[in-house]
């Protein structure tokens, strides 16, 4: 992830889930939110609920694979959090990517030319 960090304390994520925007998919929830540096940084939750941890890691690996390929269309400076669903243990790849730009389109996360 070339313009990326990732979210990793508890502090930043509850802040966005309780102050920032959210888009609700079938697969994921995204919650946006501006900060003030120049990169986007990004968090993926996976809840327990959606199976063991072959199951999990698998949906998680999906979803950063889908935001590395579509990392340069997204506008840099924002917070995002995608939450999988119970949905997205069974969506195709081309399904999450395309419930993933909705969101995005949604947010108004993407450059001026894609949405």
């Amino acid at each position: 992830m070339q313009y990326t960090t990732t979210l990793k304390r508890n502090n930043d994520f509850r802040r966005l889930y309780a102050k920032g925007r959210s888009a609700v998919m079938p697969t994921m929830v995204i919650y946006a939110r501006s900060n003030k540096s120049g990169e986007n940084r990004v968090g993926f939750t996976v809840t327990v609920k959606l199976g063991h941890a072959v199951t999990r890691n698998r949906v998680r690996r999906r979803l950063r694979e889908i935001y590395r390929l579509h990392e340069s269309e997204l506008r840099r400076g924002s917070d995002l959090v995608v939450v999988a669903r119970g949905r997205s243990v069974d969506a195709s790849f081309r399904r999450l990517e395309h419930d993933f730009l909705a969101a995005c389109s949604g947010l108004s996360l993407l450059e001026e030319g894609r949405q």
